[in-house]
């Protein structure tokens, strides 16, 4: 196979990501919002991965826990995402997300014992220089993050655990994996309206089928596409073509929304840019020794 091909595919699947925000501020603004965007979108997904678990569960069926745990963590980490996106400020809310190198390497460390290098290390104090700067540096002193804030924080976290116990228990079907993964986000939805904590909104079919749509069409494609990237390249190199989702979403809500980053919030967020490209470097330098 050509090398470029599973890059270009990595590069398009990261811009879909970075540009998913659109069409859930679209759906929230025809009254298709928060749990509910979720419960259909993610739920879609849901549905169709159970005949694929279905039909594989002799592979998985030893390994039980261990795809709970993925349901459980994928879940979180696609529920927060979601959310922090449909009510945050789309660059504050990536920016914050792209705390992955923190928690990659840190989580790398004591989960899997990977070694820690001096990219890695400046990496680590990278994001964390440039989260601080981009919730207000000293000011954080005085006032707390917000709960977007905390939930765009969440995601990330939830996200870089959720890629560790993909590495961790590798012995398991990717399918099965990525199913779980939707499911467990889909059911945190659904028990969501199910407690109350919003009642689903009366909107039109069309909008209906365009959060499925969103969900099929749209996270699916992008979701299979990067794992399956992924598989075929250095994990160095896959770090580092991700960050257009960051470069993506950036833009795109700069151009379409109008969305800035003022002073030393810009400071922080190009931190945050860098530790994603050293953290990407680091790693591929680890894997060449």
């Amino acid at each position: 196979m050509n090398p470029g091909f599973p890059t270009g595919v990595l590069f398009v699947s990261s811009l879909l990501w970075g540009l998913s925000w659109w069409p859930m501020k679209q759906l929230a603004a025809q009254g298709l919002d928060g749990i509910a965007l979720i419960a259909v979108a993610y739920g879609s997904i849901g549905l169709l991965a159970l005949p694929v678990l279905w039909r594989q569960r002799r592979q998985w069926r030893s390994q039980a826990w261990p795809l709970l745990l993925i349901m459980i963590i994928g879940g979180t980490a696609n529920f927060s995402f979601a959310t922090a996106l449909t009510v945050g400020e789309v660059i504050r809310v990536m920016a914050l997300f792209y705390l992955l190198p923190v928690w990659g390497v840190l989580g790398g460390r004591v989960f899997l014992g990977e070694r820690l290098t001096v990219a890695r290390v400046l990496s680590v104090g990278l994001a964390l220089g440039g989260a601080f700067l981009l919730l207000g540096g000293t000011a954080l002193l005085a006032a707390p993050p917000s709960v977007i804030d905390l939930v765009a924080i969440l995601s990330g976290f939830a996200f870089a655990m959720n890629n560790l116990a993909f590495r961790a228990f590798d012995t398991l079907p990717v399918a099965s994996k990525v199913g779980a993964m939707f499911c467990g986000c889909g059911v945190f939805a659904l028990a969501g309206l199910g407690l109350g904590f919003q009642d689903f909104p009366g909107v039109s079919a069309g909008t209906l089928a365009g959060g499925v749509l969103f969900g099929v069409g749209g996270l699916l494609v992008a979701t299979s596409a990067t794992q399956w990237a992924v598989t075929k390249l250095e994990a160095g190199r896959s770090s580092i073509i991700m960050v257009m989702e960051l470069v993506g979403a950036v833009v795109s809500a700069a151009v379409i929304a109008g969305e800035r980053l003022e002073g030393w919030e810009l400071v922080g967020g190009g931190m945050i840019l860098l530790a994603t490209v050293v953290e990407g470097v680091g790693s591929k330098s680890v894997q060449e020794d």
